[in-house]
Order: C-alpha cells, then sequence, then structure tokens
C-alpha cells in the first residue's frame, strides 16, 4: 500500500498556502510535504519547525541546506 500525495487542488486553503510558497521559492512542492498534507494540521506544524530551525541559530542557512543535502546523498534519498 502507498500513500497518497497530494495535489494542490486536493488540499485545504491553508495547505494550498503552503503549496504556494513551495512553488514560488522552489519551483515544486518535496513530495513528503506533499504527503504530510493528508493531516493538515502536521503539516503546519511540520513547516514551523523546518522554518525555525533553518532561520534561528549561529550556523548559516548555507551550511544548514549543505548538511541536509549531503545527509540525503549518504542515505541515498532520491531527492
Amino acid at each position: 500500500m502507498r500513500i497518497s500525495r497530494l495535489d494542490k487542488s486536493q488540499v485545504d486553503e491553508q495547505t494550498a498556502e503552503v503549496y504556494d510558497w513551495f512553488l514560488q521559492s522552489r519551483g515544486n512542492v518535496p513530495n513528503m510535504f506533499r504527503t504530510v498534507a493528508l493531516r493538515p494540521a502536521h503539516l503546519r506544524t511540520m513547516i514551523a519547525h523546518f522554518r525555525t530551525v533553518m532561520n534561528e541559530g549561529t550556523v548559516p542557512v548555507g551550511l544548514k541546506e549543505l548538511l541536509w543535502v549531503r545527509i540525503s546523498h549518504l542515505n541515498h534519498c532520491r531527492y
């Protein structure tokens, strides 16, 4: 059994705003977020967490992004 990934046409208004942000900032909505969108409250909490991790602290954002890419590569993540 596979868990569905929701398209923008299948989500509520608040979740559609999250999709719009991803589309504007990176050109797509990552599958992880499209799947979590099945539970909109969880998606909003997850987005708030990621924004806090990326925007606070002393480690530069560019280094945080590089670390995420490297960890994904080490784990053979396709994106």
